[in-house]
């Protein structure tokens, strides 16, 4: 089963239950909960998701191990692999990249090793906190990215309690798979959630409801996060994350069918606490 047809299975026995009336002992309708459908992270940023069962949040901080490495291309210019936040054009990404999706990418953070298959093949792998190592992996992506990499890339690793994400300032990424249906409604065809790379992807909202939490608090989990803004979509959601296809124009869709090219809201952790797939979000009351 792929990783979209687990998570839209996940959805719509979801809304099967939204259309039953649950009814309490005294006669008055319980509101369906907000619930976690699936946890992700990035390891190395561009590149495979790793699911997760559940995440310790820590205040101010992003979800642990989320895009805290990361490939350069060959004319960024880096003091040592240890860098501060950069603009995502500085790195091999989706935006530019789709070749990337054709791999298929696991990271061992105990063991330090990321291994990287092509078409179920392993193809290269390396302890990416030794020289030796991280040489492999950058020898690897000069092949296989040829003149797209501009020059040999380099294997970069996020400052402590960094990220390479997107956005400059630590936050986790919040997805309402409600949303991506709606939006799905106008495209016409199947879009795997994954295609926005988030951490957190949701069931039990209506469409675009998550908007309403901007500048204000929700719980999540164990947790406490502040959502500080919409996340603003670009070119690499084009990308099949199971094919490695430019296959959509989901930037062109949002704007034709909804007036934005959002997708998503970033939270900021204000209180740390453990989040399980499963686990309840009470929304801004």
């Amino acid at each position: 089963m792929t990783a979209f047809q687990y998570i839209w299975d996940k959805w719509r026995g979801a809304q099967a239950l939204e259309a039953v009336d649950l009814v309490a002992p005294g006669g008055n309708c319980s509101p369906m909960s907000i619930t976690i459908a699936d946890i992700y992270r990035y390891p190395v940023k561009g590149l495979t998701p790793e699911a997760l069962e559940g995440v310790a949040l820590s205040d101010g901080q992003a979800l642990p191990g989320d895009r805290h490495y990361a490939m350069t291309l060959g004319t960024t210019q880096t003091d040592g692999r240890i860098i501060a936040w950069m603009e995502k054009t500085h790195f091999l990404s989706l935006l530019g990249h789709e070749k990337l999706a054709k791999l298929k990418t696991t990271f061992d953070p105990e063991a330090g090793i990321l291994t990287i298959k092509r078409k179920g093949r392993p193809v290269a792998k390396g302890n990416i906190t030794t020289p030796v190592g991280r040489a492999m992996i950058e020898e690897f992506f000069a092949a296989y990215m040829g003149d797209e990499a501009k020059g040999r890339p380099k294997l970069v690793e996020a400052e402590a309690e960094g990220t390479l994400s997107d956005h400059r300032n630590a936050v986790v990424s919040i997805i309402n798979l409600a949303s991506v249906k709606d939006l799905q409604r106008v495209t016409g065809s199947d879009i795997d959630p994954l295609r926005f790379r988030g951490n957190f992807y949701l069931d039990g909202l209506e469409p675009w409801e998550e908007f309403q939490w901007v500048d204000k608090e929700i719980t999540l989990g164990g947790a406490c996060l502040s959502i500080t803004k919409r996340i603003e979509r670009c070119g690499a959601t084009n990308v099949d994350p199971g094919t490695g296809e430019r296959d959509l124009n989901l930037v062109k869709d949002l704007q034709r069918g909804f007036g934005h090219i959002d997708m998503g809201v970033y939270g900021r952790v204000i209180q740390p606490g453990q989040v399980n797939a499963g686990d309840e979000l009470t929304p801004p009351t």
